[in-house]
């Protein structure tokens, strides 16, 4: 029960209905406020408890000061948390295992449980092994139950042993997607009261759902876990950043072109840790599929959400979705009684304002490895000419002592150029180069959800058909829709045997490509790539284009539309201007442009008013939660603790909580430590996490082929997030990973100094032996540390291989407070420092001083720092919340909220 210290307790009837709610009115100075921050202040009036949250944490919302610096400390209380199964699995793993400390400890283990409704979907694990036959989706499927059995009982446990924990089923769609076309309520009713809908999510890209004016973001699955136990978000009160849109987009742009071009400007202008809310004319002018698109895409912005306000558009999409006729007339009654509902004309107060004419969006790609690279589809080829000598040596550049002249590598017309023949099963021959798209995917969540950029895709693969064209023999393409919607509303419209036709068939419903998940490419195809070192590349509709993520045997990846990935799978190669070159040649032998197919604006919008409608929302969703009879047939055991299994290599019981007392012991400065990795700029959390395919001769290889695993069954990293020895040796390990201190390297390596001369060593075998000695350890970065996905095993992973302390330059906001979580020490260097300025090899041994002023009950602002080559620096401590200092208190999150549950 809320202290209700402002009187705001109310009513609010909508039909026959009636529903406690908490008057923002009340609280002096809320309606000057941004939509997001009247969502906070909602949650504080609400969640009140005159200890936690008090009136003084209200009015301090209240009088936001919009020019100041984040310094209040505020507690978010999320109405409910959505995982996914690559995240989702260690949640439950660790729940699981919080039961039985509990029980151990003397507490009752029936006291862990989600206090906050928690869904998990099932989207991250199919891969995409088959691709462009009509039965691709069937066997993907089989292969996918064959490979995630263990996984799979593991969560129908958790859902039956668990309270308020739901499980959508695999091959139902992607998590974001389920979340905006079902899960997502925009205004929550729970025990007779309604409020606004706000949840977090282990997966970065949650804020999706800030398209249909919910708040929430993406937190590691370490905060994730505290939220589903009823522990609230530690934040401060953020900046608000203000994106006005004015105008409309032309005809020939698609939403795609308007995420990046905003990814472009939000990153130039620097939002990690902010808030951004859209607003004006614009915004009334921008479809609910376009502002989820927007949404999607606030971690490659780097801010913390990408909010729109309630409006019209936002109810039509809730009626369009199956959403019963009361809540959506609740919705729209408590967004207009609360101040929630957009008002186009009005100019809200800001942190900060940005603006953008959508007229003047034009198409657009991003690559070749970071969302916020775009590219002008026109200067396309050239950029790539450009990019391509960063992946391959040419002569000029390699100098003629390195290259005899007979090996240097050739250019045509000044691009690296190394044509390879490559026959194909069925005897045939092609010729690929530097270039060559060997994955073109129309798959994510960021475009799978939105049906005009699906639609106009379709529509290309038709045309191309009817002009004869099809893609090229070395591309694998895959269409992995984020719901059945999709391939619904492509049946209904008679474009499915198109796409087929075009080599885009049914691979899965689920994230596959854009996480790593695609599949090996056709044998021939890889083993010239690797043969001849090609810089191929892949073409995707995704997000995320990190180096090594796409595919191992791919170095430049490219983010498009899903209508410009069909005409890249058809021009075959990015050496192709494909706005002014022809894409191929008719049945008569005419050159085909991209103009020549391109669909119209009319068309598209055609195809989705008479090929969509409610009963395709009614019909995929009226049982989501049961899954097939082979998700029923599944045994699972009972009982209120796991029966964890010996020999499993999927799931395994953690070591977080051995040997922990019921209080915690004193914090300590850290001595003696050596460095583990040193690392450069814009290292993201696929580098640190492990991810995508395990490699047989790595540490994580070996550990499965010692356990019995034969190699075509090792399946992903993901997969394996339950187990954590197979993590443990996957982390830091990605083959893009170059670590400064084994120079001359990639993957996983770096220089053993427990060991004479400090010979290069797997980073695993190396912290085995650091541990063994008692030595903690150290990773040194730089900017941008940790960007990227959500990912709970990059700070999990860094903790058990005895790292205590990270140094950087500047932290992406979710790794910093999941090292905090896992009780590791975030460090920045002083402002205008770096490793490098600062003499640091990663040689050093280091002492870091001043961390025992947190046994006080107070958070030092810097540490000592020194060396034994006599560098000394005080780094600035980046535990930002008397929360966050709670929790590194405690040894990490988990414990934290373990102690409390005992103590109750």
């Amino acid at each position: 029960m809320s202290a209700n210290s402002f009187d705001a307790r109310s009513t609010l009837r909508v039909g026959d209905e009636s529903y406690e709610i908490f008057k923002l009115d009340k609280v002096e100075g809320s309606a000057r406020l941004p939509y997001s921050l009247k969502v906070l202040l909602e949650n504080l009036l609400r969640t009140e408890d005159g200890a936690n949250i008090t009136a003084d944490h209200i009015r301090a919302l209240g009088n936001w000061d919009s020019q100041a610096q984040p310094s209040q400390e505020i507690q978010f209380t999320p109405a409910r948390v959505i995982m996914q199964d690559f995240t989702g699995v260690p949640c439950v793993v660790d729940l699981a295992t919080m039961r039985e400390a509990v029980k151990e400890l003397g507490g009752d283990p029936a006291k862990v449980n989600p206090l906050s409704p928690a869904e998990l979907v099932i989207d991250h694990s199919v891969i995409a092994d088959k691709f462009g036959t009509k039965d691709a989706f069937g066997q993907n499927v089989e292969l996918e139950y064959g490979r995630n059995k263990e996984r799979y009982q593991f969560l129908r446990w958790g859902q039956t042993a668990f309270d308020d924990f739901k499980v959508v089923p695999p091959g139902t769609g992607i998590v974001h997607q389920v979340n905006i076309e079902h899960l997502a309520r925009t205004v929550m009713v729970r025990n007779g009261q309604a409020y606004p809908d706000t949840l977090v999510g282990t997966d970065s890209h949650t804020t999706m759902v800030n398209g249909l004016g919910v708040l929430g973001w993406g937190v590691g699955g370490i905060e994730a876990e505290a939220a589903m136990l009823g522990q609230p978000v530690s934040m401060l009160i953020p900046r608000v950043v203000g994106f006005k849109l004015t105008g409309e987009l032309t005809p020939g742009t698609t939403a795609t072109d308007l995420v990046l071009t905003i990814t472009e400007m939000l990153r130039k202008h620097g939002v990690v840790g902010k808030f951004v809310e859209f607003y004006g004319e614009g915004v009334a002018a921008t479809s609910l599929a376009n502002r989820a698109t927007i949404g999607n895409m606030s971690p490659e912005f780097g801010s913390t959400a990408a909010i729109f306000p309630i409006d019209g558009e936002t109810l039509n999409y809730l009626k369009l979705t199956g959403r019963s006729e009361q809540q959506v007339a609740l919705v729209e009654a408590y967004a207009k009684e609360q101040g929630l509902w957009l008002d186009p004309a009005a100019e809200p107060d800001f942190s900060e304002k940005l603006e953008l004419d959508l007229a003047t969006v034009v198409p657009s790609i991003a690559g070749p490895k970071r969302p916020q690279d775009r590219i002008v589809l026109a200067n396309a080829s050239q950029q790539f000419a450009l990019d391509v000598r960063n992946y391959v040596a040419t002569a000029d550049e390699a100098g003629e002592e390195s290259f005899p002249a007979s090996d240097a590598p050739a250019t045509t017309n000044g691009v690296p150029s190394n044509p390879t023949t490559v026959t194909a099963p069925d005897g045939s021959t092609y010729e690929i180069d530097h270039g060559a798209v060997t994955v073109a995917a129309i798959t994510s969540c960021t475009n799978t959800s939105n049906p005009y950029v699906m639609v106009a895709a379709a529509l290309v693969a038709k045309k191309a058909v009817e002009k004869g064209l099809t893609r090229k023999p070395w591309v694998k393409t895959t269409l992995a829709p984020g719901s059945k919607v999709v391939t619904d509303y492509f049946d209904k419209a008679g474009l499915t045997p198109y796409l087929d036709k075009v080599g885009f068939n049914l691979v899965g419903y689920g994230c596959t490509t854009c996480i790593g998940n695609s599949g090996p490419l056709p044998e021939e195809v890889s083993k010239a790539v690797n043969d001849h070192d090609l810089a191929v590349t892949s073409v995707l509709s995704g997000n995320r284009n990190f180096e090594g993520r796409i595919n191992p045997d791919v170095k430049m990846n490219y983010l498009a539309s899903p209508p410009l990935v069909v005409a890249y799978a058809i021009a075959g190669s990015m050496k192709v201007d494909i706005t002014t070159e022809a894409l191929g040649t008719d049945q008569d032998g005419n050159p085909v442009f991209l103009k020549d197919i391109w669909p119209s604006e009319a068309e598209v919008n055609d195809v989705v008013a008479n090929s969509i409608g409610e009963d395709m929302f009614n019909k995929s969703y009226s049982d989501v939660f049961a899954g097939d009879a082979q998700w029923q047939a599944l045994p699972i055991p009972t009982g209120n603790t796991f029966e964890w299994d010996a020999e499993s290599t999927y799931v395994r019981k953690p070591p977080y909580f051995e040997g922990m007392a019921h209080e915690p012991s004193p914090v300590e400065d850290i001595a003696g430590a050596r460095v583990l990795a040193k690392l450069g700029d814009s290292v993201t959390t696929d580098h640190i996490s492990p991810a995508g395919a395990i490699k047989a001769d790595t540490p994580a290889g070996k550990y499965l082929t010692e356990h019995g695993v034969q190699r075509r069954d090792f399946n992903s990293y993901g997969s394996r997030r339950g187990n954590h020895e197979v993590m443990i040796r996957g982390t830091f390990a990605n083959i893009r990973l170059r670590n400064q201190l084994a120079p001359g390297t990639e993957g996983g390596f770096t220089r053993d100094f427990t060991q004479a001369d400090g010979p290069v060593s797997f980073i695993y075998d190396a912290s085995r032996n650091y541990i063994e000695q008692g030595t903690p350890l150290v990773i040194l970065g730089g900017k941008e540390y940790g960007s990227g996905s959500s990912r709970d095993w990059a700070a999990k992973g860094t903790a058990l291989l005895g790292v205590k302390a990270v140094i950087t330059e500047s932290y992406e906001r979710i790794h910093r407070s999941n090292l905090i979580g896992m009780g590791v020490l975030p460090l920045q260097y002083p402002e205008g420092q770096n490793a490098d300025s600062l003499g640091l090899t990663g040689e050093e041994t280091f002492s870091f001083t001043g961390v025992t002023e947190l046994n006080n009950g107070t958070t030092p602002r810097t540490v000592k720092v020194t060396t034994d080559t006599g560098v000394e620096f005080d780094a600035v401590v980046r535990i930002d919340t008397p929360g966050e200092a709670d929790y590194y208190r405690n040894g990490g999150i988990m414990q934290y909220v373990l102690r409390n549950l005992i103590r109750k």
